[in-house]
């Protein structure tokens, strides 16, 4: 089948060639009238030669299947579009670069720049303290930096300083990931600087020492020989191949956001005194799940006033979003929006709520900041 469907191919390509190809004129021959009368000119007969077989209107030596094989396969590959599966286009420098931002443990990736701890101190406690405290002691249940702790507990507590095993992909994890609210925001001179102050808190370097290119990579980490590669496959589990449950069937019943997995308090807690957001009113349905959503994905913004957010209890700034209207509201909160003042990342990151849920919220916090009418 496959085949024939080349022969066709090839073909169809001849065809296409023969109607762009004009037929060579025949030379007329002379020939005596019946009368006497004279001569007149008349073509020549077609020739008849059995090894020429007429395409529309030329005269061509098709040959086997397989010569009419590789001249399709010759004007397809030159009519072929762009990229490798015949869609798209080739990805420019520009477009690669812009993705190719892994730095590896040997440094390699690292681009130009450098950076104190003196230089990161102020912009560590500006862009990094609210969640993993000035001296890296970590609030709530955020992530702490600093800290020598021994490993060998039952539940031990991993640092910068006790876990991690390379400071080249700790440049790559602030670059690429934090702040954790505007990750990517930072310049590279000042990843240089975040990083030299979180490895100053863990005692690796001293507080005027130039973290660089060059040296990055040089600097040993205490946990660098703590890794090995396991052996043990990924997955232990037998495929189900019979008697599998039905995925229509399978429903959420319970998530772990009371449980304070992801804390939020200690954001409150900074602008207590500036705008503490009154106490929930009632306990409707669509109160507990606004309540519920904003703790989960919108107090870590809202609450303090991150990237630009406007402050639950803030009563004139949700007045003016709300006088925008409720629905435009809605949608720059489900589908993402960027303002004059910041950015608000659809569904404030938690892209597994329900539109009705983050409406909610948006209720929610209009509420409890007096601008629900």
């Amino acid at each position: 089948m496959c085949r024939l469907s080349r022969t066709f191919v090839g073909l169809c390509a001849l065809l296409a060639g023969s109607a762009c190809t004009p037929e060579p004129a025949q030379p007329p021959v002379s020939v005596a009238s019946g009368s006497g009368a004279g001569t007149m000119a008349v073509a020549a007969p077609p020739e008849t030669t059995p090894s020429a077989t007429r395409i529309g209107s030329t005269a061509r030596n098709i040959g086997t299947l397989d010569d009419i094989e590789e001249l399709s396969v010759a004007i397809a590959a030159e009519r072929r579009p762009s990229g490798y599966f015949g869609y798209g286009d080739p990805a420019t420098p520009e477009q690669i670069a812009g993705w190719d931002i892994d730095v590896r443990p040997d440094g390699k990736g690292l681009p130009p720049g450098s950076g104190t701890a003196e230089q990161g101190e102020a912009l560590y406690e500006e862009k990094c303290s609210t969640c993993h405290g000035v001296f890296g002691e970590g609030e709530g249940r955020w992530p702490k930096l600093a800290g020598d702790e021994p490993l060998t507990g039952e539940r031990p507590e991993k640092t910068v300083g006790n876990y991690w095993p390379y400071a080249s992909t700790l440049w790559d994890y602030v670059h690429r990931a934090m702040p954790f609210y505007e990750p990517q925001s930072l310049s590279d001179d000042e990843v240089y600087s975040v990083v030299a102050y979180v490895l100053y808190l863990n005692e690796l370097i001293e507080y005027d020492f130039e973290l660089n290119q060059s040296n990055l990579a040089a600097v040993e980490m205490p946990n660098r020989d703590g890794f090995f590669v396991d052996p043990r496959p990924d997955v232990v589990n037998a495929v189900c191949m019979e008697d599998c449950k039905n995925p229509d069937d399978i429903r959420i019943t319970w998530d772990s956001t009371e449980l304070g997995v992801t804390p939020t308090q200690h954001f409150q807690d900074d602008v207590a005194d500036a705008a503490a957001p009154a106490a929930v009113a009632s306990a409707t349905l669509d109160d507990a799940v606004g309540q519920r959503v904003y703790d989960q994905a919108c107090k870590t913004c809202h609450g303090p006033g991150l990237a630009g957010a406007p402050v639950v209890g803030d009563a004139p700034a949700w007045a003016a979003r709300r006088d925008q209207g409720l629905d435009v509201l809605v949608r720059h909160a489900v589908e993402g929006f960027q303002g004059e003042a910041g950015y608000m990342p659809a569904k404030g990151g938690q892209v597994q709520l329900g539109d009705d849920e983050v409406a909610a919220a948006v209720s929610y916090m209009l509420q409890n900041s007096g601008a629900a009418d």
